[in-house]
C-alpha cells in the first residue's frame, strides 16, 4: 500500500543548512517516486526565536523553479488555518495529521505531483 503522507525530520543531527536542504530535495524526489501524495518536513524553528536558517532555506528550496516538476505546493504549519482546505483537497489522509501541523512553526506541509 502506498503511504499518502510521509514524514521527514531535517533538523535531526543539527545538520548544516546546505546538508538540511540536500537532505530535503533527495527525499521529495524519493517519496514523490513512491507515489506519496504530502510530505509533512521538519524542520525545526530555530533556537533564536526567529525562525531558523533550514525553515528560510526549505521555503526558498520549495519556491525555486527547479522543483516545479515535484513540489505542488506547500504550507508552513503557521499557515495552515488560511490554507488546509486547499491542501487537503489535493490530500485529504493529510487531515489526520492536522493536530502536529495546525500553528506549528517547525514544520512545513509539501504536496507532490
Amino acid at each position: 500500500m502506498i503511504n499518502k503522507v510521509s514524514e521527514i525530520n531535517i533538523e535531526q543531527g543539527f545538520p548544516t543548512v546546505d546538508s538540511a536542504l540536500m537532505k530535503l530535495k533527495n527525499a521529495l524526489t524519493t517519496f514523490r517516486g513512491q507515489g506519496c501524495k504530502a510530505v509533512i518536513v521538519i524542520h525545526g524553528f530555530g533556537s533564536s526565536g526567529t525562525g531558523g536558517g533550514i525553515k528560510s532555506g526549505v521555503q526558498k528550496v520549495l519556491s525555486s523553479s527547479g522543483m516545479k516538476g515535484i513540489v505542488r505546493g506547500y504550507c508552513a504549519g503557521e499557515d495552515w488555518v488560511d490554507k488546509k482546505r486547499d491542501i487537503i483537497s489535493h490530500c485529504q489522509a493529510i487531515q489526520n495529521h492536522e493536530r502536529r501541523i495546525s500553528g506549528n512553526q517547525g514544520v512545513t506541509v509539501v504536496l507532490l505531483r
